[in-house]
């Protein structure tokens, strides 16, 4: 999978105004709110306004190295590459369940590496991660394996590369293309399902895990946090 990065100045919000973002993962959902190919990224970063776009493997920790040494000094990075997986172990995919743990873990790891000496101090590491494998369930072994780990990540890198600051948002559904691919023809029964149960009475969508995203930027007092954004899902059975 070749993951995108989106180094973009952030003209939306006024509290990061002159700040440098670098968004890895940008070109749609979650990430394309604050790819998988050149035409997609291009289009993301042209609706954005980026500096500039790159394409490469965030498997690759070459390819990370790489792109961080061509950097200037930045002031924040954002990590939305990667995906859920889903199956029962009998029906495991085991190169699927390799891909992954690189697309979270190792990522999470060459991001962290890589990235602090172009990180101002007082700046940000945000990584997303899920709360959907917190709660046992069949197919959800790999799912919570790394539901699990990232938090535990994220907190002793916060400390090991201080005083870059490191985080993470652990969202629930969120309405993404993402969740329309894994859902299907069920996407619309599954958002009707949320709008009646969740206490906030409506869906998470990207905008609301970025506003938190900026949050997490502009406090410059948070960090080796996670941070749930589920509109109180964990709270009901939906």
């Amino acid at each position: 999978m070749s993951s995108i990065t989106i180094p973009s100045s952030i003209h939306r919000e006024p509290e990061l105004l002159g700040q440098t973002v670098v968004v890895i993962g940008g070109s749609a959902g979650i990430g394309f709110e604050t790819g998988r190919n050149t035409e997609r990224l291009q289009q993301a970063a042209s609706e954005l306004d980026a500096l500039s776009t790159t394409a490469f493997d965030a498997r690759d920790p070459v390819a990370v190295d790489r792109f961080f040494r061509a950097l200037p000094t930045i002031d924040h990075v954002m990590v939305t590459a990667g995906r859920p997986y889903y199956g029962r172990l009998a029906d495991m995919d085991f190169a699927k369940i390799r891909d992954l743990i690189s697309e979270h873990l190792l990522l999470a790891l060459y991001v962290a590496r890589y990235a602090a000496n172009k990180v101002r101090p007082g700046g940000t590491l945000i990584f997303v991660g899920g709360t959907g494998g917190r709660r046992p369930a069949l197919g959800m072994s790999i799912a919570g394996a790394g539901t699990a780990a990232l938090p535990a990540l994220i907190a002793n890198l916060a400390l090991e590369i201080a005083p870059v600051r490191v985080n993470l948002i652990a969202p629930g559904f969120v309405d993404t293309g993402l969740s329309a691919e894994l859902l299907g023809d069920q996407l619309e029964k599954r958002r009707n399902q949320l709008r009646a149960t969740l206490p906030i009475g409506r869906v998470v969508g990207p905008a609301d895990v970025a506003a938190l995203a900026v949050h997490i930027m502009i406090n410059t007092a948070l960090t080796g946090a996670t941070y749930d954004i589920d509109g109180g899902q964990q709270f009901v059975t939906a």
